[in-house]
């Protein structure tokens, strides 16, 4: 079955923040609320900080990016920030229809390099971002695993 997926734009803040602040609430995070959050995407779809992809007719999942320019290379890296799928359409393919959008998405934005940070206990997302041939282990499937760190400030 495919499912459409499609470029967000300015008209989409609204469920945009709602889909983020639903999956905040999901794995009970800290979360403004949907209009707090409606507000910060608009902002930063205005700025071009973001690019956001919506699947599905309701829509029912979300996949937000970021880009900036690579270290390595004259070109761009993608930080695959978010990855939603709502509850009761998972399992239907929208996250793997949002995830070959993204690395589209990517080369089209001239990145040659995407990453992403998942929990180890989400084992659904880490198969469907291993599918794609993300690895957390370095230049081979037996190095050394990479970690992701965070804080707050």
């Amino acid at each position: 079955m495919s499912h459409p997926v499609r470029r967000a734009d300015a008209s989409d803040p609204a469920v945009v923040g709602r889909m983020l602040h639903d999956f905040n609430r999901e794995f009970d995070e800290p979360t403004p609320s949907p209009e707090a959050m409606a507000e910060r995407v608009a902002e930063l779809f205005e700025s071009g900080d973001i690019t956001v992809l919506l699947a599905g007719e309701g829509p029912e999942g979300l996949a937000l990016m970021r880009f900036r320019p690579s270290l390595r290379s004259r070109t761009l890296d993608c930080y695959l920030e978010e990855l939603y799928v709502v509850p009761d359409r998972r399992g239907e393919g929208l996250g793997r229809a949002l995830m070959e959008s993204v690395l589209a998405t990517a080369r089209e934005e001239g990145a040659a390099y995407i990453d992403l940070g998942t929990a180890e206990t989400d084992t659904a997302a880490r198969g469907l971002y291993e599918s794609f041939g993300f690895s957390n282990s370095e230049g081979k499937p037996d190095g050394p695993v990479n970690y992701f760190y965070e804080r707050e400030l």
